[in-house]
């Protein structure tokens, strides 16, 4: 679609009216109407306003004339997938597992690799063609090209060797010694538990991503821990396969 289809759209999808969306966006009915029209597109401080306003990149309301692919990992990007600056902002350089609220969630190729082999072999790839893959794929992207001037000098690496190790010193039952944490998405790991209130609730967000990880009981059977974390806690479960029969273990302010 053109940028004055994809506006309009986007107006009427949220049942906005030109005067309404004019308003919030600080223009005049007369700049959506040429907008709409076909007759000027938004500038670029005003494309930014809109991307947050319709929840959509600026690649979107350009009519899509790029294929965005995350410069970390190589996915083709989908706006519900486009990781977010600090200020909840697009970054339509990388997907959501690779950069949120601003972060950069790996700072080693490996460690990038082994967690989307598992992915691939799904798709189809034998583990010795998905590791060949991305062993040649990974280096042409922007992000590896530029790391030592993306990179946060390790800072965040340390945060996650000290989030592992206050993990590990909470000596859980049966629960293996975290040695990785993945950057997760909210939306796929967010498990709805049910509370000794008797009350059914879910303790992430689907937008947010943490740091986790799944972990195979050592006490064998169908059942298997979850981690997730982030700056403000840790929290710790045991689900059957594909997250079924969810059981909170641990719950805790950091």
């Amino acid at each position: 679609m053109s940028t004055k289809e994809v506006i309009y759209n986007l107006r009427t999808q949220k049942g906005m009216s030109q005067d309404e969306l004019a308003e919030k966006v600080f223009v005049t009915r007369q700049a959506v109407s040429r907008w709409e029209n076909g007759e000027t597109v938004p500038n670029t401080e005003t494309l930014k306003l809109l991307s947050e306003l319709f929840g959509v990149s600026i690649n979107t309301l350009l009519g899509a004339p790029r294929q965005l692919m995350c410069q970390c990992c190589g996915m083709p990007l989908e706006d519900s997938i486009i990781g977010r600056n600090k200020d909840g902002s697009m970054n339509e350089d990388y997907c959501k597992w690779c950069y949120a609220d601003g972060t950069y969630t790996y700072s080693n190729m490996d460690d990038l690799i082994d967690v989307c082999i598992p992915l691939m072999t799904k798709e189809g790839f034998s583990e010795t063609e998905a590791r060949a893959y991305m062993k040649e794929k990974l280096p042409k992207l922007n992000y590896w090209k530029k790391y030592e001037e993306l990179s946060d000098n390790g800072q965040f690496e340390e945060f996650k060797e000290k989030l592992i190790e206050e993990i590990n010193a909470l000596g859980i039952e049966g629960m293996p010694k975290v040695e990785k944490l993945n950057a997760l998405v909210g939306k796929f790991i967010n498990l709805e538990f049910r509370l000794p209130s008797g009350n059914a609730a879910k303790l992430l967000d689907d937008n947010v991503t943490y740091l986790g990880n799944q972990l195979p009981s050592e006490f064998g059977g169908d059942r298997c821990f979850g981690i997730a974390a982030n700056m403000d806690f840790i929290l710790v479960c045991t689900y059957e396969e594909n997250g079924e029969n969810p059981e909170l273990v641990l719950y805790k302010k950091r």
